[in-house]
């Protein structure tokens, strides 16, 4: 399937780095402020995921997958490493601000979080975290189930302080963001063998997104209404796994096609799934959409020079082709202006890669959030 695959003298370095990659969450908008308030009564976001969408949740387990060091963070407001896997804000920060929300979705887990910061929304978010429920096991990371229930006890904190009916609002017209599915599939299924010993790719593409139907409709028990969810990016144009994949990466540092095309598969059925799911709950008031990562960056590492991108192949730390999270620490070279590389580490876009795939999107946004 991929010839690649034999190169497992490699697989047990790069697997702790492959468990924090994520669904290339893409919502991050330009660093202008764009404020959609007055014209929508979302008043809350509540996201759900990986470490595109994770603010700083695993700082507060017991994991290694966490990015809460230099550099990270180092365009962030005072240069803070949050625990965000980026140089700056995640896609869910620029959402909120996009929606006159809040300018930062705090972690769930910060102890520090008062009420006024849990009315407008968090993040439960876990790099690491996937669909199926081997995946975020192996790296000891929190569960979309385990974030479900977070949000469950989200609900009683708030309701004890605002009172039940005003809650029920609150989620009712909350926008919900599900972001997850890449560490599924780079991680688990290419790199562990219990998947492949069990399941086609074609059939645990099926076993995953049958996980997406559950998770959805959980969070349609616990009264979302409005919810998007991210498919997944051009899988073989991330840089660690050009590294891995590729036949000869040192040489030739193009996008791994067999990767990618499992992603585009995975992103047609979602979007038939969401669709479907959508005309069945129509009647009911929802607002289910798929919002699609592939075609704009599959656009920005294909023609890099039209949006001023000098790299689409490498992260700006270290060498860019292996470094993330602990391997892209205060240590390790970083370029010297991010908005130049498509990439922050070997997994992660920058800010900049973020705010293009945000413009793209913004129709499928303002109609999830739309009255």
């Amino acid at each position: 399937m991929i010839s690649s695959m034999g190169k497992t003298s490699i697989f047990s370095l790069l697997l702790l780095l492959l468990f924090l990659s994520g669904t290339i969450f893409i919502f991050q908008a330009k660093a202008e402020t764009l404020n959609n308030a007055g014209k929508n009564s979302v008043r809350a976001i509540f996201v759900f995921g990986d470490s595109t969408a994770d603010p700083g949740n695993n700082n507060y387990i017991s994991t290694a997958f966490k990015s809460d060091f230099p550099p990270y963070g180092r365009d962030f407001s005072n240069q803070i490493p949050t625990g965000r896997f980026t140089n700056g804000r995640l896609a869910n920060d620029y959402i909120a601000k996009y929606l006159g929300i809040k300018d930062l979705v705090p972690p769930y887990l910060d102890p520090n979080l008062k009420i006024e910061e849990l009315v407008s929304g968090v993040s439960f978010a876990s790099a690491g975290s996937g669909f199926d429920p081997l995946t975020p096991r192996i790296g000891n990371v929190i569960s979309l189930s385990k974030q479900l229930e977070y949000f469950k006890e989200y609900q009683l904190k708030v309701a004890a302080a605002i009172g039940q009916e005003k809650t029920g609002e609150l989620i009712r017209n909350a926008m919900f963001l599900v972001s997850a599915g890449t560490n599924d599939f780079v991680v688990n299924y290419f790199t562990m063998p219990i998947r492949r010993k069990s399941y086609t790719i074609s059939a645990y593409t099926d076993f995953c997104l049958q996980n997406v139907q559950h998770f959805l409709q959980d969070l349609w028990d616990v009264g979302a209404r409005r919810i998007g969810v991210v498919g997944l990016p051009p899988m073989g144009c991330l840089p660690v796994v050009i590294t891995i994949y590729a036949d000869h990466p040192l040489t030739s540092r193009g996008c791994v096609e067999s990767m990618s095309s499992v992603a585009q598969d995975y992103n047609r059925k979602l979007q038939n799934q969401l669709n479907a799911t959508q005309i069945r709950l129509a009647a009911n008031g929802s607002r289910i959409a798929y919002l699609d990562v592939y075609g704009p960056l599959a656009e920005i590492t294909s023609q890099g020079r039209k949006y001023d991108f000098d790299e689409v192949s490498r992260g700006c730390c270290g060498t860019g082709w292996l470094e993330t999270s602990f391997m892209c620490n205060p240590r390790s070279f970083v370029c010297p202006d991010a908005s130049k590389y498509v990439f922050w580490d070997s997994i992660h876009p920058t800010e900049k890669s973020y705010g293009l795939v945000f413009q793209a999107r913004r129709p499928t946004i303002d109609y999830i959030v739309s009255d």
